[in-house]
């Protein structure tokens, strides 16, 4: 009589207030307790014309037995006792808060969290007749999950991998629920706390954490530095030793052109001579002259280059001496007629030279 006073206040106190059965108020609160009766909708006296409102689904008893549920909308049937409403359920979305608890992670750290569950019923019937309560039975199954996959993970991970935890949560609630005909949408954990020393500790490895990533940034960028100065004086000797290759192969080039231009200019001016020798009939006199001057020049310039002077026996006959220079000309000269035949030195002149 106690437990029924209680939900008959609970229902005037939301404006929904309803006679309910005894017989399903002793069954809801011997089950449950008073904590699961605030999850069971009360039902109505069946008097043969039922409107089902939107969002709900009802369950309908013939003879104690399942008959079948009736959905939003109206509906005639037998009355009671013959068909009765024999449960009420919500087929809303609906969410429901998780109160906060302690859980153990895998490094033996004790951590209090909270989190808030989000589910709906799909199957009436499995719903009224798969369990007792429903919805206070998820939500202990969603606290007991909770704390088990809590303590599969570190506490570090407990912080950085929050949706996986979600998703592992929903994952085994969903497995049950199917079974009671209801479906678990989505958990979310809404709030982690630990202990002041933990607290602490965390925040000095928060700090160490910080200044390693300090340490390891400044020598990246000392690396990078380092890197870069090097590649830097790379491509400098690089460049250099090719503006140098450039330049020698330059000056190379220069000198083979000039080298070319002057054997050809030289090879045009002796052909220039040639050509003016054969077309001139005074020409060795004139070439007798030439040589000879030169001679006599080639002797005024020995003692400005050199200290040490080595003279022929005849210097003061410059006579001689020209007569020795042609002699030598036309020795090593070729006939013109005949560029095959070399002339042969004079015999007297052979033999005065072997005199002097």
């Amino acid at each position: 009589q106690k437990s029924i006073s209680v939900i008959m206040f609970r229902c005037v106190q939301t404006g929904t207030a309803r006679r309910l059965r005894p017989g399903l108020v002793r069954w809801a609160s011997a089950s449950t307790g008073r904590e699961g009766a605030q999850y069971i909708l009360p039902t109505r006296w069946n008097i043969g014309l039922l409107t089902v409102p939107q969002g709900q689904m009802w369950v309908i008893e013939r003879f104690g037995k399942y008959l079948k549920t009736l959905e939003p909308g109206l509906h005639f049937m037998l009355p009671a006792p013959i068909n009765r409403i024999a449960y009420v359920h919500s087929s809303k979305e609906s969410m429901f808060n998780i109160a906060s608890q302690s859980a153990i992670t895998s490094d033996n750290v004790t951590v209090g969290i909270d989190g808030v569950l989000f589910m709906r019923i799909v199957d009436a019937q499995k719903a009224s007749y798969a369990i007792d309560n429903p919805i206070y039975n998820m939500i202990n199954l969603a606290q007991t999950t909770m704390r088990s996959e809590i303590g599969h993970i570190s506490l570090d991970r407990l912080f950085e991998e929050r949706q996986a935890l979600n998703r592992g949560i929903v994952e085994a609630i969903g497995r049950e629920a199917s079974s009671w005909g209801m479906e678990c949408t989505r958990y979310e954990i809404r709030d982690i706390s630990v202990s002041d020393q933990v607290r602490k500790s965390m925040d000095l490895q928060a700090e160490a954490e910080r200044l390693k990533r300090k340490q390891v940034l400044l020598s990246e960028g000392e690396k990078a530095a380092a890197i870069n100065v090097a590649e830097g004086e790379k491509q400098k000797r690089e460049l250099l030793a090719e503006a140098e290759k450039v330049t020698v192969l330059k000056c190379a080039q220069a000198e083979a052109q000039a080298i070319e231009l002057t054997a050809e200019a030289t090879a045009k001016a002796i052909e220039k001579v040639a050509t003016a020798i054969q077309q001139n009939t005074h020409s060795p006199e004139a070439i007798s002259v030439s040589v000879a001057q030169k001679y006599i020049d080639a002797f005024s310039n020995l003692a400005k280059q050199s200290t040490s002077v080595v003279l022929p026996a005849n210097l003061s006959d410059p006579a001689a001496m020209v007569t020795q220079a042609m002699t030598l000309w036309k020795t090593l000269g070729v006939d013109q007629t005949n560029p095959n035949k070399h002339a042969s030195l004079p015999a007297n002149s052979a033999t005065s030279e072997s005199k002097q």
